[in-house]
């Protein structure tokens, strides 16, 4: 196993204390540390020879798609369609609640696709682990497995349904 020693180099200056990592390798990337007033703490690029420090332009903001209700209704229903398929095989521990937590994922899943799924890269972790509180506060059975099950078919599906249902419209 290989250890590598950074030494950190340490000066203070007019705005404040700044730290620099020498680098290791030569195609090490350096950054530069610097603690302003008000303890925020600012990284930047940096060379061992000088520090510069070189005000950051922001970046152009993207605007994501808002969400499609038409998009939202047809995937709300293969969502429950699915969920439903998934958590049947595990009957035992849902029992007669079934229905409830269906009922519960959906109604959030829904909500989150109406109001906030806009396209790739808006999925959000928010509306599973409400589903997760919900039905645990419902006290209603396999809270854990429907709220994992609802994310991985999320992770796996709801993404590429948006691409396809966007290029039909096109």
């Amino acid at each position: 196993m290989a250890v590598f020693h950074t030494p950190i180099i340490i000066s203070f200056s007019s705005t404040g204390l700044i730290t620099s990592l020498s680098p290791t390798t030569v195609n090490t990337l350096n950054f530069t540390t610097v603690l302003t007033s008000g303890n925020r703490i600012h990284h930047f690029p940096s060379k061992t020879s000088s520090i510069f420090l070189h005000k950051a332009t922001p970046l152009p903001k993207y605007i994501y798609p808002d969400p499609i209700p038409e998009f939202a209704l047809h995937e709300t229903k293969k969502y429950r369609e699915e969920l439903k398929k998934k958590l049947l095989t595990e009957r035992e521990m849902f029992g007669d609640d079934l229905d409830a937590v269906l009922d519960t994922c959906t109604k959030l899943f829904s909500e989150f696709l109406h109001n906030e799924y806009g396209g790739p890269g808006t999925l959000l972790v928010e509306p599973f682990t409400n589903m997760l509180i919900e039905l645990k506060q419902k006290r209603l059975p396999g809270a854990n497995l429907a709220a994992r099950s609802s994310l991985l078919w999320a992770q796996n599906y709801l993404d590429r349904d948006w691409e396809i249902w966007n290029s039909k419209s096109s």
